[in-house]
């Protein structure tokens, strides 16, 4: 039904350009001039001032007329004898392995991948840990030398003080600046 609505279209632009050029050469178009193709018949009716006009008259899609091919058949399989039927099976059954064997290369590829990324982070976090333990350390370090001298600095005044201060008093209280200066020589 399709070829019909299509190969009518195509028909119908065919003969407009047909009318028209006839209609150059001659003035009087024939009365009831019929065209016929091989799904329509066409028969012109009396020119009208707005134009010609033209009466179309389609086949049934149930006539086959002997001239029309037959339908479209599909051309017959031929016979596949065992050794070409074996052969595909093989072919295929390859195919088969192949592809199953990359699908398992891309997988082991993935899972190689995913191990080298886990053992980098696992390294970097390793690093991280190291390099943040050493700065804690040095930062201890630093802060016990500071308040070591600093203790120093302390004591050293303390000792000036009490030596100035054991100086200055009497006799009664000379065991304790004995034991005062006996404390500075020890440290």
């Amino acid at each position: 039904m399709a070829s019909t609505v299509s190969a009518y279209k195509e028909k119908m632009k065919e003969l407009s350009m047909l009318s028209l050029i006839c209609s150059c050469f001659y003035s009087q178009p024939h009365p009831n001039t019929i065209y016929q193709y091989e799904d329509m018949e066409v028969k012109q009716l009396n020119k009208r001032a707005s134009g010609q006009s033209f009466e179309v008259i389609l086949k049934s899609p149930t006539d086959l007329s002997p001239e029309s091919p037959p339908l479209a058949v599909s051309p017959r399989k031929r016979d596949i004898s065992l050794e070409e039927l074996q052969k595909r099976l093989e072919a295929a059954e390859e195919r088969r392995k192949s592809q199953e064997a990359q699908v398992l290369k891309q997988l082991a590829e993935k899972r190689e991948h995913e191990r080298d990324v886990l053992h980098k982070a696992i390294e970097d976090n390793n690093n991280f840990s190291r390099m943040a333990e050493e700065k804690l350390n040095y930062k201890m370090e630093l802060s016990r030398e500071i308040r070591d001298a600093h203790l120093a600095a302390l004591r050293e005044r303390l000792r000036e003080k009490v030596g100035v201060t054991c100086a200055g008093l009497n006799f009664r209280q000379g065991t304790v600046c004995s034991r005062l200066q006996g404390c500075q020589d020890t440290n």
